[in-house]
């Protein structure tokens, strides 16, 4: 296993992140999401994220469980801010809120300390000092390690770092954006920021909610997934920019089976590629999900698949993003891709 070093802290990550999102009732029970723990470990994955708001609480409860006296060899992230109760302050970004938070899910966790503690969203009616100011008293308690964000644009991600200079608050070390082969829109200045500022990245979603399985192809079948109850218009087709996506996918599809890859390992080899993520963050549902899915830390895409990428996908767009100007990002190639070793 390949280990990365996560943003400025000197922590070493494995390229693959456990995402336990889908643990408990949003997908697999006790049973199953011990057995992809167990796999995960084995393989040397060494970070599981999860966030309160995950089957209400229930999947921070399992990975507190299974994770028993491994505790330690984990970094452990877990995230704040959604709704977690019917009261008006059981959620968001305020220092009442998140101070409640943070101790609900070391309970649930069963552990004294957080290691990455993430501001799921932004919260456009907290003041990010105050949400910063409060994240610093956990830290000095000892309950937090680092501090991270997920989904933030990039001049939140700055105006961040500028509070933590000039406020001598807890810099932001990681952030979770949305990333894949399908969503490229942070390409054009989200990653280009974190490495500026040397935050790490975890990247969700890069088989953008399953579109990038395998499994989705226009042959006729009907287009499923667990997930289409709770962000339906992700995978209503009778939205054009889906059915754009899916005519994406098929020559994504086409693409892969011409280097000899899956398109599964082709679209987790992509992410891992570029030289601002550090890791990408894997949700299995099953043992088989991930086991499927290890096989694509052994695939280096050459330039000329990498090239063929972008132009069925445009370099820093999602599908419906309208470019402007187009930032260094996503003019010079070199910057996406991280050299591979001799």
């Amino acid at each position: 296993m390949e280990y990365r070093v996560l943003g400025r802290t000197g922590v070493r990550v494995s390229p693959f992140c456990l995402g336990a999102m889908m643990f408990g009732a949003w997908g697999a029970d006790l049973a199953e999401s011990r057995r992809i723990i167990d796999v995960a470990l084995d393989a040397g994955i060494n970070m599981i994220d999860t966030a309160d708001v995950y089957s209400q609480g229930e999947s921070e409860e399992i990975v507190g469980e299974v994770l028993g006296r491994r505790r330690d060899d984990i970094v452990l992230a877990t995230k704040f801010h959604n709704r977690m109760g019917p009261g008006p302050n059981q959620r968001g970004n305020s220092a009442r809120w998140l101070i409640r938070a943070c101790e609900d899910s070391l309970r649930r966790l069963r552990t004294d300390h957080i290691d990455v503690y993430q501001i799921h969203r932004p919260d456009p009616d907290t003041a990010l000092d105050e949400t910063l100011t409060a994240l610093g008293r956990l830290v000095d308690q000892g309950k937090v390690r680092y501090i991270g964000t997920s989904t933030f644009p990039a001049s939140t991600l700055v105006e961040a770092q500028w509070l933590a200079e000039v406020r001598h608050l807890p810099r932001i070390v990681t952030e979770q954006p949305p990333y894949s082969l399908l969503s490229r829109g942070v390409e054009a200045d989200v990653l280009s920021t974190c490495r500026r500022y040397r935050v790490g990245v975890l990247v969700w979603s890069p088989l953008s909610g399953g579109w990038l399985s395998g499994k989705w192809r226009a042959d006729g079948r009907e287009l499923q997934s667990s997930r289409a109850d709770r962000v339906p218009g992700r995978y209503d087709m009778t939205l054009p920019h889906n059915q754009r996506k899916l005519e994406a996918v098929e020559e994504l599809a086409k693409l892969a089976e011409g280097a000899g890859i899956s398109l599964l390992h082709m679209a987790l080899a992509f992410v891992l590629r570029n030289p601002a993520v550090t890791a990408a963050i894997v949700g299995p549902r099953t043992v088989e999900h991930l086991t499927g899915q290890l096989g694509a830390l052994d695939v280096t895409l050459t330039d000329d698949v990498l090239d063929r990428i972008d132009e069925i996908v445009t370099p820093g767009t999602n599908f419906g993003w309208s470019d402007v100007w187009a930032p260094p990002m996503i003019a010079e190639p070199a910057l996406r891709r991280r050299p591979v070793a001799p």
